[in-house]
């Protein structure tokens, strides 16, 4: 475009819309001034300074065009809060947690300050037990960090209470407190109240029918099934899947004529949902049909000189094994005959196999040999079932001793199934067997497992973990390897540990094979472990009631 085309351009006039010459300008801006020359350009100027003059110029034309509008209606006050206030310790730790963040810095070493930001999560739960009301002014912060870290969202939302749903209906920024809240923050109806459940359930949000499901399904299992009944053939198939997981929640023998009728349902996944939860109910006739066919598939040959567990594995998978939930078709690389063997048994009552091998116990059937490389097969699958109906004899049996030379255990293949059946054990349990096989195997495969612990670790497993980490400093290693374990013993391992740790924070001498300046390094993370824990008693301490 040449200049005598854009001296053709007059600068807006009283008729010219003020509207449409700030469009111009804003085209312009977007454009660039060299593909497109600014309103009021004349030569001899340049045209980036005509385009700011002249935005400034249409930046005041418009304020001072703007015509006052009607006054808002004021928002309704928020819902008192009937929890008792915050101690003032407590809130002005909480003000520490939400502002300042040591660690999260650049470089490679964290140094012997704690990492506030991952003690908060532990906070906001002690905080929610104690039944505390959160501090007003703590609020924004509290939701700009639910909003950057989901996990955060539970707790925060629980404890900031109907304060956050109220700001959070004024800003945009937070209204995930709204979706993450069951009815966005209104009551939701109880059981008795009919005619309010049939209308939220006829005309509410899916997110909103899901939470209601699942309030009705903790308080009155039979009335949800019913509900969920009333509407379920005209449901979608992605809603129908979620509905029917809400099932979960207390599960109960009532529950199978609805799930067997789910069997025969068009969507793939509700018949492989609906065949699961059939499954995790011994008494049901889905079990039975399951137990019938692992049964023929399995069993002890007593004609050697040791029992030993045989198999023949399905030769075909036919439609009633696809009605109660076998997949026909074997992923990428796996054989379409073990396939479905894993299924039938992974579904089939625990109990069945001490009834058909031989009045066995879980122990004793889990160390039989198996012939033809049948073992690994079907102890995964055994430990598919023992977590699926969360048997705790079998759980054991699967694990073994957790001082057994071999760190997989006679029937787990991975760190994850492991994790899966002792999260079946009770707390002190857990505790004991993952201390137990720290003892034996150190720290290298303990992570996954030390995750299922429930917090803050049982003495016998703090010790294991704090007793390894030691022999670990003393063999001279850097302590970047054991990040990870070093913290979760930040935020699991019981404040008292503190006074034992002590002597640990100080620089050991170093052996002549140890790596340059690694005793520094563990002293500066037994440092920061120990600070953590203080703080740790700390937190505690101020969210105690006088």
């Amino acid at each position: 475009m040449n200049s005598t085309s854009a001296s053709a351009k007059a600068p807006p006039t009283p008729e010219t819309s003020v509207g449409d010459s700030w469009e111009e300008l804003v085209t312009v801006a977007l454009l660039g001034t060299e593909r497109r020359t600014p309103p009021g350009w004349a030569p001899g100027r340049e045209a980036p300074m005509t385009l700011l003059d002249a935005a400034a110029a249409g930046t005041l034309r418009r304020r001072a065009g703007l015509r006052p509008a009607g006054a808002a209606a004021r928002p309704e006050p928020t819902a008192r809060d009937p929890r008792p206030a915050l101690p003032p310790a407590a809130s002005r730790r909480l003000a520490m947690l939400l502002t300042d963040r040591p660690g999260t810095g650049g470089g490679g070493r964290r140094g012997a300050a704690p990492d506030l930001m991952e003690l908060l999560p532990q906070w906001l739960t002690l905080a929610n037990e104690r039944g505390f009301a959160a501090p007003p002014k703590a609020l924004p912060a509290l939701l700009d960090a639910a909003r950057g870290r989901t996990d955060l969202r539970p707790a925060a939302l629980a404890f900031a209470g109907p304060r956050a749903l109220w700001l959070a209906r004024l800003n945009p920024d937070w209204r995930f407190a709204l979706r993450s809240t069951p009815g966005r923050g209104a009551a939701l109806p109880g059981p008795g109240e009919t005619e309010r459940v049939q209308q939220l359930w006829q005309e509410g949000l899916f997110a909103e029918r899901v939470a209601l499901l699942g309030a009705l399904r903790t308080q009155e299992p039979a009335a949800a099934r019913e509900l969920l009944a009333t509407t379920w053939a005209t449901e979608r198939a992605e809603d129908r899947l979620m509905f029917l997981d809400s099932l979960r929640t207390r599960l109960c023998a009532a529950d199978e004529p609805f799930l067997e009728r789910a069997l025969a349902d068009r969507s793939r996944n509700v018949r492989a949902t609906a065949a699961e939860l059939l499954s995790a109910l011994p008494g049901s006739a889905l079990a039975a049909r399951m137990a019938d066919r692992a049964g023929s598939c399995v069993a002890v040959d007593r004609t050697q000189k040791t029992p030993t567990i045989v198999v023949e594995a399905p030769h075909e998978c036919d439609t009633s094994m696809e009605r109660d939930g076998v997949v026909p078709k074997a992923p990428a690389g796996r054989g379409e005959r073990s396939w479905w063997l894993g299924q039938l048994v992974e579904a089939a009552p625990l109990a069945t196999w001490e009834r058909r091998l031989g009045g066995r116990t879980p122990g004793e059937i889990v160390s039989l040999p198996v012939t033809d490389d049948w073992r690994g097969e079907l102890h995964a699958a055994w430990c598919r079932a023992a977590v699926r109906q969360r048997d705790s004899g079998w759980s054991r049996a699967l694990l073994g001793a957790p001082s057994a030379p071999e760190a997989g255990g006679p029937g787990a293949v991975s760190l994850a199934e492991r994790s899966k059946l002792l999260a079946t054990l009770d707390s002190a349990e857990r505790a004991g067997w993952v201390a137990g096989f720290i003892a034996t195997h150190g720290l290298s495969e303990a992570f996954q497992l030390l995750g299922v612990c429930a917090v803050p670790w049982a003495a016998p497993l703090g010790r294991a973990v704090v007793d390894a980490l030691n022999i670990a400093r003393d063999a001279g290693s850097y302590p970047w390897s054991f990040s990870g374990v070093m913290g979760l013993a930040e935020r699991c391992l019981d404040p008292a540990e503190a006074v034992r740790l002590e002597g640990l924070t100080a620089i050991p001498d170093e052996p002549e094979n140890a790596s340059p300046g690694a005793g520094g390094y563990w002293a500066e993370a037994f440092q920061r472990l120990v600070t953590t824990l203080r703080l740790r008693a700390a937190m505690s301490a101020e969210l105690t009631p006088p």
